[in-house]
């Protein structure tokens, strides 16, 4: 493990080893993840600043804006740094007003690959996710189609590595019947915590598992004693939010999204924050709760 970048690095693969630390562009685009940001130039220099961090994960997709966000990462980041690595969702277009629609028409993610490679000015993605209609993973979709989809655009050097977001572990299996899997995105956190054998079994397998949303969902009760412990603590509640899922497994990697600089360095300060037993008692009690 290289301890110089944020919390560590996850090496999936021989050309794919990302910071266990990353950071989520989505907040990057405007209110409601549409349109273009207030402030261009603080989205640019975000970006910049997660690289001088050391933060070499940047998770993105083409319908945050939509194109917005990837176009401010190839403004601010371009030509790219030789180890950061950029990892990408299809599966989603925007509405003309800002509506999430599900998308997962094959030739559909054949263009949305090539629109995601377009406006990040690569000739082939690191990864990318297919992203599922159930942010938690709670449907029953069949995806092999749309799994072999993404596999032929990898054949043909388009992508070198493949994902899923909100996927269950029987769809899990269903992927891993067509081509390897190195990531999965869904909704967890200290509070929802559903995933927790697909975490083991990815921590077996060696895929990375990649929590959203490390505030979603708390009870008011539970919110209080998280505030509670961060306290003591002496860190912010989304500090500690995000050391419990760095320290729940090694196979998780984190995505957390600002725009601004002041917030970026307190997320990636989360990686050098140790919660003690004490601490972790507390916190795995407000889950049970």
């Amino acid at each position: 493990m290289i301890t110089t970048a944020p919390g560590g690095t996850l090496t999936l693969a021989d050309d794919l080893t990302i910071s266990r630390m990353g950071f989520g562009a989505m907040q990057l685009a405007g209110p409601g993840v549409f349109g273009p940001p207030r402030d261009r130039d603080a989205a640019i220099a975000v970006l910049r600043e997660a690289v001088e961090l050391g933060i070499t994960h940047i998770d993105t997709a083409d319908f945050y804006g939509p194109v917005v966000t990837n176009e401010i990462i190839r403004e601010a980041l371009h030509p790219y740094p030789e180890q950061l690595r950029i990892v990408t969702k299809v599966g989603a277009r925007r509405g003309p007003d800002g509506s999430w629609m599900h998308v997962l028409d094959p030739e559909d993610l054949r263009l949305q690959v090539h629109e995601n490679l377009e406006h990040l000015g690569l000739d082939s993605l690191d990864v990318v996710n297919l992203r599922l209609s159930s942010a938690e993973g709670t449907t029953d979709e069949v995806i092999t189609e749309q799994f072999e989809t993404l596999a032929d655009l990898q054949q043909q050097g388009l992508i070198r590595h493949l994902g899923l977001s909100g996927v269950t572990e029987a769809q899990l299996d269903e992927a891993l019947a067509v081509a390897p899997v190195v990531t999965i995105q869904n909704y967890y956190n200290l509070v929802r915590r559903g995933d927790d054998a697909l975490i083991e079994r990815c921590e077996r397998e060696g895929i990375a598992y990649v929590p959203f949303f490390p505030l979603g969902g708390f009870s008011p009760l539970q919110s209080s004693t998280l505030d509670e412990v961060a306290a003591d603590l002496g860190a912010s509640a989304q500090q500690v939010a995000l050391a419990w899922l760095l320290q729940r497994s090694p196979a998780i990697a984190l995505i957390p999204g600002t725009s601004s600089v002041a917030h970026l360095r307190e997320n990636v300060a989360a990686a050098e924050l140790t919660l003690p037993v004490e601490a972790l008692a507390r916190l795995d009690a407000i889950a049970e709760r």
